[in-house]
């Protein structure tokens, strides 16, 4: 089932997330919800915050298309960054909270992450490139951290200024 995804400015969006000690038929039906809801928005990777869930899950899959092979969508719960590297990438990053908002952040060009799967299995994967800027970017939502956190306060707030408006006229449009 597509989820609603909060749009910032957003208070839950800036909460710091609880782990999950459990893994749930719920919490995997929050996945497929996720998936489905990335998938469809559409994005490479959308936490759990994203959808009002408090809870430490984030779904990825950055296949863009057909060409760069079959889909992978991967679900983590409990992800965390174990190693990075120093060298960096920079990348244009967007956010499906601060749609057709972008900005170039620096991040570290490799990742090793630790996470469990939906079956309770603890798994450990190297990541390179947009699956690692794209892993870093979600994981940072479960800190409460968006993106514009990187920009300077100028940029962030017009953006923020750019995104109340926004939500002023779609609650407009809804009432």
């Amino acid at each position: 089932m597509k989820r609603p995804i909060l749009l910032h400015p957003d208070p839950r969006l800036k909460k710091t997330c609880a782990p999950l000690d459990d893994i749930s038929d719920e919490v995997r039906v929050l996945a497929a919800d996720m998936l489905e809801t990335m998938y469809a928005a559409p994005g490479v990777g959308l936490a759990a915050p994203q959808v009002g869930v408090l809870s430490r899950l984030i779904v990825v899959d950055c296949v863009k298309s057909e060409e760069d092979g079959p889909a992978r969508p991967i679900a983590m719960v409990n992800p965390e960054v174990l190693q990075a590297s120093d060298e960096t990438n920079v990348y244009e990053e967007g956010c499906l909270s601060i749609p057709d908002h972008f900005a170039d952040v620096t991040r570290p060009k490799v990742v090793k992450v630790g996470w469990l799967d939906l079956d309770g299995t603890p798994r450990e994967e190297e990541f390179d490139g947009l699956w690692a800027t794209c892993i870093q970017h979600e994981i940072d939502h479960l800190e409460g951290k968006l993106f514009l956190d990187y920009l300077r306060p100028l940029k962030r707030q017009m953006i923020t200024r750019k995104m109340q408006k926004l939500k002023r006229e779609k609650a407009r449009e809804a009432s």
